[in-house]
């Protein structure tokens, strides 16, 4: 059966905060071996326990200043005077390797995305109801009250903007939310046009008249 390196394809998840995307694509990087999370670069200053290259590539401000110049990044954004952003060339080399990506960044940062890649597969995560993502917000108990107040008016504001992405996934029960994404990756990985690439030489031999 001849089998064809194909592209990998790049899905951009965003959410509101408490909607649980960063606990939902962890799960998705265990359940599948050919999904892999792009590690944004920052300026901000590592925190304890944090690792450069895992949870950020921790750069300067002149450096990221330097990248921002060149042309190296798909996205980025000044937030709350720190840089963050995602590196064009790592995406598209590992896309290139057949190697599924997945960006976990807001509304704005998506929007930059597609002007860029316009075949990425955009993913909205939400939660059932405002009242459960102010519970989950304040069930943290490590942010105070006006922090919590801030975040739910930003998520006013990123769901807005849901109507932009291609799915829509309600995170009420965890197990279903997982399962839903994990099928819009599969559903993806069997459009034709992949599958042609997949299995061109099986194709041909079926289509023989004998």
């Amino acid at each position: 059966m001849s089998q064809k390196s194909e592209q990998g394809t790049l899905y951009v998840i965003s959410a509101p905060s408490g909607a649980g995307k960063t606990s939902l694509v962890a799960e998705m990087l265990k359940a599948d071996e050919k999904l892999g999370v792009s590690v944004s670069h920052t300026t901000r200053p590592m925190r304890a326990g944090e690792q450069d290259g895992v949870n950020y590539h921790f750069v300067s401000r002149a450096d990221f200043e330097a990248m921002i110049n060149r042309g190296d990044f798909l996205e980025h954004a000044d937030v709350f005077g720190n840089y963050y952003g995602t590196s064009q060339v790592w995406v598209r080399e590992t896309l290139a390797q057949g190697q599924d990506v997945i960006l976990e960044i807001d509304w704005q940062g998506a929007e930059q995305v597609r002007r860029q890649m316009p075949d990425c597969v955009g993913i909205f995560i939400v939660p059932p109801s405002p009242e459960t993502l102010k519970a989950r917000l304040t069930g943290r108990g490590t942010d105070t009250r006006e922090v919590v107040e801030r975040r739910l008016n930003e998520a006013a504001d990123e769901c807005s903007h849901a109507g932009e992405f291609d799915y829509l996934v309600v995170n009420d029960d965890f197990a279903v939310a997982l399962a839903d994404l994990l099928a819009i990756v599969r559903c993806h990985r069997l459009r034709m046009q992949a599958q042609q690439a997949r299995y061109s030489g099986l194709l041909i031999r079926l289509s023989e008249r004998h």
